[in-house]
């Protein structure tokens, strides 16, 4: 009892925070990365400053390392502009590269990374998925750490002096480490440190860009390029580049200067060039990323095929619908007024007329390969028929929804919607006197659940065929539902959408709804036809009835009125082309 320890007791505090027991962040060991502390900040809060590291000039600073999940795939120009696009802050993004499928730089501030923890999520790729930013404070980027004095970037401009060739406009870097001049000095110029290519690039713009045509970086144990991606949008006009005799491993790293517009290329002497298994296979591969590429390795290439568009080209813009004639345009706007009215209404019970005894429906999602059951739309995950994700030719076919019963009890669980019908572009693929095939692509938004107001984007792929005289009867449908873009998002319910209704038919008083199901019931026609036939007779059942019993007699019974669905009896001779006798009551 007599023994005690040196220094304050403390008492042990069961729920007290412990320290890592992993140390620092296993994913920058070697790198000077710092311990994994995660910035736990709320949205609307910013990150702390707590002093931070202090910098050559005595100044105190903070740096925080952003992290983009699966950043690999996307442009480095790409995702620095759509991030500074929706940043409130400027920023500086230091020591860009990519780690595995992460991209990662560094900022220097509390307010640059509080800014960027804000749009986390606010960027859509094309692909649509949401690009996630994480932010965790560090220690300063080895490019600082490691920033040359003054006095040593002074004796590397002079030692580039030497080592340009005004009259070839070329500069030649290679074996830099050993030059003469700046060993004499003292100056360790390892290329492949950030902050000694980053001296590099920095005397390279200040002093000899634009007439830089040829740059030769052989022999300095390059291992990526990550810190060269700035070379092709400021010395636009090299044509001559030598990495020879360095350790490049993988082909992807040509994809951070794939920009420059290379003529002669130089390869040989990397670890890459033993990883194809033939030569024609190398040279496609160095070709797809340098496709003006003329020389490879000392070796001329045969010319290449290529249209020669020097100016950058984009898409045209969007035409808008394409019906290829006026009759299938009222036919297929009518169609879409009458389904999405009733699919908005919050009973789509109705739908059972539009679609055939032996329709087929489908529903896909974009593939989530991260973690498909906890993406925004979680909701339609267990209904998704993506064959790219799916492989069991047996639950692909339980997820195709046959019969017209099964399609709509299908429609039914799907989440309550309101679409936004001017969004609407509708393509007509396929038409002939017995088939009509048409896409329509638009906005909706969820009304309920867990997803209220939630902006989705769908395409739907209708597969109808004639119905009678006038009506349209669905025997396919395809759904596809993704996370609306920022621009559509933008653009969607500009104009102000009808308030959704329980009934179809909802500015009818009760004792009229009464009589239309009594009239539907008794004719035997759907509710909108039967409306149409009562409204034309003032409301006046006996002489609607009358009206309909005459026309029985004379025309016989009623041929797919309405939707069609099981009371079609046949398909008209004049196909698509027959002018109906009678319109609905939604296109008057």
């Amino acid at each position: 009892m007599s023994d005690v320890h040196d220094g304050p007791r403390c008492r042990y505090n069961p729920y007290g925070s412990r320290p890592n027991r992993r140390g620092d962040d296993w994913h920058d060991r070697g790198r000077g990365g710092a311990s994994n502390i995660h910035v736990a900040a709320r949205r609307d809060q910013p990150i702390p400053d707590r002093g931070g590291n202090a910098g050559r000039d005595g100044t105190r600073k903070n740096w925080f390392k952003i992290t983009i999940p699966y950043g690999r795939k996307y442009d480095r120009s790409w995702l620095l502009t759509a991030i500074q696009n929706v940043c409130t802050v400027p920023f500086n993004p230091v020591e860009f590269h990519y780690d595995h499928n992460r991209a990662q730089f560094y900022v220097e501030d509390a307010t640059a990374a509080s800014a960027l923890k804000l749009v986390s999520r606010k960027i859509t790729d094309r692909e649509n998925y949401k690009v996630v930013i994480i932010i965790n404070s560090s220690a300063p980027p080895q490019s600082v750490q490691n920033e040359l004095k003054p006095e040593e970037i002074e004796h590397l401009k002079l030692c580039m002096s030497k080592r340009y060739d005004r009259l070839q406009q070329a500069l030649d870097l290679k074996d830099l480490r050993t030059d003469s001049d700046l060993v004499a000095q003292n100056v360790d110029m390892v290329l492949k440190r950030c902050s000694c290519m980053q001296a590099v690039l920095r005397i390279i713009e200040e002093n000899i860009i634009p007439e830089l045509l040829s740059l030769n970086l052989s022999g300095n144990k390059l291992y990526r390029l990550d810190d060269l991606a700035e070379l092709a949008q400021k010395a636009t006009n090299i044509k001559i580049l030598n990495l020879s005799r360095n350790e490049l491993k993988s082909e992807r790293e040509l994809d951070k200067v794939k920009g420059l517009k290379l003529e002669e290329l130089w390869l040989d002497g990397n670890p890459l060039c033993d990883c194809f298994r033939d030569q024609s296979t190398y040279i496609s591969a160095v070709r797809e990323r340098f496709p003006k590429l003329l020389r490879l390795d000392g070796h001329e290439l045969p010319p290449p095929i290529a249209f020669d568009v020097e100016a950058p080209t984009t898409l045209p813009p969007c035409k808008g619908s394409y019906f290829g004639s006026d009759n299938v345009k009222v036919l297929a706007l009518r169609f879409l007024q009458l389904y999405y009215s009733i699919y908005d209404s919050g009973d789509r019970q109705g739908l059972l007329d539009a679609y055939h005894d032996g329709a087929c429906c489908s529903l896909s999602i974009p593939f989530f390969p991260q973690n498909p059951s906890r993406s925004t739309l979680s909701e339609y995950f267990k209904d998704s028929r993506n064959v790219k994700k799916l492989k069991d030719p047996t639950m692909r076919f339980k997820l195709l929804k046959h019969t017209r019963l099964n399609v709509v009890a299908f429609l039914n669980e799907l989440p309550k919607t309101q679409h936004d019908i001017n969004s609407f572009v509708v393509d007509v693929c396929a038409q002939t006197n017995t088939l009509l095939c048409f896409a329509v692509h638009g906005i909706f938004k969820e009304v309920d659940g867990k997803s209220r107001d939630s902006v989705r984007a769908f395409t739907r792929v209708f597969v109808v065929v004639p119905a009678g005289n006038s009506g349209l009867c669905i025997v396919n449908d395809q759904l596809f539902v993704r996370n609306a873009t920022t621009e559509e998002i933008r653009k969607a319910f500009v104009m102000p959408a009808p308030t959704p209704s329980s009934s179809p038919v909802p500015t009818l008083s009760a004792e009229q709804q009464e009589m239309l199901q009594a009239f539907s019931m008794q004719s035997g026609m759907n509710l909108e036809w039967s409306q149409k036939c009562l409204q034309d007779n003032d409301w006046d059942y006996s002489r609607a009835a009358q009206v309909f019993t005459q026309l029985k007699v004379t025309q016989g019974p009623p041929v797919g009125v309405g939707w069609g669905g099981r009371r079609v009896r046949g398909t008209p001779r004049g196909g698509w082309e027959g002018t109906p006798r009678v319109t609905s009551a939604l296109s008057q």
